[in-house]
């Protein structure tokens, strides 16, 4: 999947599967707040990607929720990763954790919960533990 706002923003794809994704980028002098580290908006954009590509490979998807905690700063030049792993999904919805993380330290948790337009029965899984919950 191609997107624009990723591209801007340096972001790459490291990992997709069905109710999975991983996102990484590195922190430019562009998304610096004032105080000099990354800008949480960087930090949302980057779980936000992560999370729109992992509930939307189980079919179209849009966010009806969305939370983020940010732990600690990162200077210019970090490399961070945001993992999204599905933790429930349902026919009509699911909800995902991305862990946002650099250099094996926990930066910021981001906890998001889809809409799902096709709202076809979904498979067995991590996500599904019994077919046919909804």
């Amino acid at each position: 999947m191609r997107d624009p706002f990723m591209e801007a923003l340096g972001l790459k794809v490291l990992h997709l599967a069905p109710g999975e994704a991983r996102v990484g980028g590195r922190v430019e002098r562009a998304h610096l707040n004032l105080h000099g580290t990354v800008h949480g908006g960087f930090l949302y954009a980057l779980a936000d990607s992560a999370f729109a590509l992992a509930s939307n490979s189980r079919g179209p998807a849009v966010a009806l929720s969305c939370r983020m905690d940010y732990f600690r700063p990162l200077p210019p030049g970090a490399w961070v990763e945001a993992e999204a792993v599905e933790v429930n999904l349902s026919r009509r919805t699911a909800t995902y954790r991305v862990e946002v993380v650099s250099e094996g330290k926990l930066v910021a948790l981001f906890t998001g919960t889809v809409f799902r337009l096709g709202g076809e029965d979904v498979p067995a899984g991590v996500g599904n533990p019994s077919q046919g919950e909804a």
